[in-house]
């Protein structure tokens, strides 16, 4: 087994072999202690039947890792910089491949038909750039890929955002757009000192875990996603007051609004925080028939 590429030493004799310059835009902060590595891969539950997706794997550090336990890594780098660094760092093993895109613009479905097709455990484990981690989980998410879950890093505060339970201040629409497709808990909190360069903030990894139903059964699921998203609109109002503004026509059809909420059982002076996913699937399939047609879904 070849030493480890996330250790300071290390890593930083790979930056200066390649004179290596972190670039702020793409979000670069590289990881550098083996420890945290192999606590991330182990959430994963990795075998040689498993094959892994990362996303951003910068000098290969945590790819690595995930070569030692899985079939099969796909990594995807945005930074054509780093794929002679990669073909180098992680020249020791046989079963990983980088792919050169922008995970944002892959077909990452269709990607999986082609080079995944032998493994049933397919399991995306990614460091990603803070700057764009939102888009990246949405777009997997939507992409309904046959994956078993996710364990990714991102800043702690987006990650208690997504785990957040009604009521509480981290919760909103994104909470909810997360877990209705997956469970979600913090697998572990990582301080800023073992990256470089630091960030600004402390880093968490969630563990998302796909599913066989979904907790609440909706007619619409880009419906539900519009109705949670107007219910936050603005925090301090009450539902009605969000819907009412936020739903087309909402004004002239406060009745129906109305007649909605009864039916869901919601009070209409209750605040969009304190509803469940499923007060939400609930009540976005009362809305839907009056409201689907004209919504900017």
């Amino acid at each position: 087994m070849s030493k480890d590429i996330a250790t300071p030493k290390r890593t930083q004799e790979i930056l200066k072999k390649y004179g290596f310059s972190f670039k702020k835009s793409l979000g670069q902060n590289f990881l550098i202690d083996p420890n945290v590595l192999h606590n991330i891969v182990s959430h994963a539950d990795l075998t040689n039947e498993s094959a892994a997706i990362e996303i951003g794997p910068g000098i290969g550090a945590l790819t690595e890792h995930l070569a030692r336990k899985a079939g099969h890594v796909v990594a995807f780098e945005i930074d054509q910089r780093l794929l002679p660094v990669l073909e180098d760092t992680l020249s020791p093993y046989d079963n990983v491949e980088i792919i050169h895109s922008d995970i944002l613009k892959v077909n990452v479905s269709e990607m999986m038909r082609e080079k995944l097709a032998d493994y049933k455990d397919v399991m995306v484990v990614a460091n990603l750039p803070y700057y764009v981690t939102t888009p990246i989980l949405i777009k997997l998410l939507m992409e309904k890929l046959p994956i078993r879950g996710m364990i990714v890093m991102m800043q702690k505060e987006v990650a208690d955002r997504i785990t957040a339970k009604p009521s509480t201040k981290a919760y909103g629409s994104l909470s909810i757009a997360i877990q209705y497709y997956m469970k979600a808990e913090i697998a572990m909190t990582v301080p800023k000192s073992v990256f470089i360069p630091q960030p600004n903030v402390d880093s968490a990894v969630i563990k998302l875990t796909r599913y066989e139903t979904a907790p609440v059964s909706v007619l619409d699921e880009d419906f539900l996603f519009f109705v949670s998203r107007s219910s936050f609109a603005q925090r301090r109002k009450t539902i009605i007051n969000n819907l009412q503004s936020q739903l087309p026509h909402g004004k002239e059809k406060k009745e129906l609004i109305l007649a909605a909420l009864a039916e869901a059982n919601i009070d209409p002076t209750r605040r969009g925080e304190t509803l469940s996913i499923q007060e939400f699937g609930n009540l976005s399939n009362l809305l839907l028939p009056n409201f689907k047609e004209t919504a900017d879904l």
